[in-house]
């Protein structure tokens, strides 16, 4: 069986490129305004493709090979402008497939030059909402596998083991102070992050709680929030919001791989805070970071505040998820903000007067606190969830 013989080869080629490559680091990081609480980060961007999207496009592959949707002359697709492209890229490379990245037109040439580097090529349509079907008549015409990441991404991951995300970091945590987090702080883009680290504490039966947070333009908030209430039947806006700005994150409309029930909380985050946050981690680390990075962090200050008024110690463990290094003419552009209409002075007030202890302004929370029950708001000054 041919087939059979090269999708054995293929699977040891990705495990053989796994055991070549070392774990991520956890690194601990200072929130002096929160005594008793201890932060890390653990930090995606030494993956060799440079991002967390490494180990969704490693478990893609694999999921799409034990499936039989693989074979040694297919064609590897997906929608994607960003860091998943890049990943897959680098995984059909080292299967000799060819990879198509269906993008919109007007991706920056950092981006298109990413996934290049690794081997693919790009397939412009002229808008963003058109992407996933531009890229399934693409499969058709090719005779190629889409991908689909926002489709398979939370059940291509392993979560009971195979070294995903969580399990990597309770191992790392072992000998720390607080070994078991009491919450992780992750954001959405598929949902497959959030989705794993949910199912795995639960399996494992740690008292930990996940806590997502969500960009400013994106729904998985909103769709969260009516999962938790009465509206649970309620239907999106007829108006999605715009794209969100904070790239790799955030969708305009609900995708399969968020999976609510994984999660006990989640925040709504502005942009500017996102962004200030993103600029004050830089700063602590001496390197730059992506803005969902900055999305993380703004979680990991909520989270900090509650346990403090709680009066709890604990850990909180969250995601670096890539270099800023992608963003040179965005994040870290001053035109950028001005183009944007982002308050960048007051944003970033705003964030050093959080690590001081002070409430954010502007963060919605809804979701359960440990020892509470649900409760749901939209307070701007706080997010409180009392």
């Amino acid at each position: 069986m041919p087939h059979r013989t090269w999708i054995t080869r293929a699977i040891r080629i990705i495990e053989a490129d796994f055991n070549r490559s070392a774990d991520t680091h956890l690194i601990p990081f200072p929130l002096p305004g929160y005594p008793g609480i201890d932060v890390y980060f653990k930090d995606e961007s030494v993956h060799p493709t440079g991002s967390l999207k490494h180990r969704l496009a490693r478990s893609l592959f694999l999921y799409a090979l034990v499936n039989g949707h693989l074979h040694e002359a297919s064609t590897v697709i997906e929608a994607s402008s960003g860091s998943t492209a890049v990943s897959e890229a680098y995984f059909a490379r080292l299967l000799g497939l060819p990879f198509i990245a269906v993008i919109p037109v007007g991706t920056s040439p950092e981006k298109i030059a990413a996934i290049e580097f690794q081997g693919g090529r790009c397939h412009l349509v002229d808008s963003a909402c058109g992407l996933h079907e531009a890229a399934w008549e693409l499969a058709r015409q090719v005779d190629g596998w889409f991908m689909d990441q926002f489709l398979h991404a939370e059940r291509a991951t392993d979560w009971r083991a195979n070294n995903n995300i969580a399990e990597s970091i309770f191992r790392q945590m072992g000998q720390e102070r607080h070994p078991v987090p009491t919450w992780i702080v992750c954001s959405a883009g598929t949902g497959g992050t959030s989705a794993t680290l949910g199912r795995y504490v639960r399996y494992q039966r740690h008292d930990t709680r996940i806590l997502c947070a969500d960009p400013e333009f994106s729904v998985f908030f909103d769709h969260y929030r009516h999962s938790r209430s009465a509206m649970a039947s309620a239907t999106p806006p007829e108006t999605p919001p715009p794209a969100s700005r904070i790239e790799g994150i955030g969708r305009s409309q609900p995708e399969a791989s968020f999976i609510p029930g994984c999660i006990d909380a989640m925040v709504k985050v502005p942009d500017a805070l996102s962004l200030a946050a993103m600029r004050h981690v830089s700063r602590q680390l001496g390197r730059r970071v992506g803005g969902s990075t900055g999305t993380n962090f703004v979680g990991v200050l909520h989270a900090a505040a509650k346990m403090r008024r709680q009066q709890q110690r604990g850990a909180i463990v969250t995601i670096l998820c890539d270099s800023g290094e992608r963003y040179a003419h965005s994040y870290y552009h001053p035109a950028w903000y001005a183009s944007q209409g982002i308050d960048v002075d007051g944003a970033d007030a705003a964030i050093q007067a959080a690590l001081e202890g002070s409430a954010l302004a502007g963060v919605e929370a809804c979701g359960r606190m440990p020892g509470k029950g649900p409760a749901t708001t939209t307070e701007a000054g706080t997010g409180d969830d009392r």
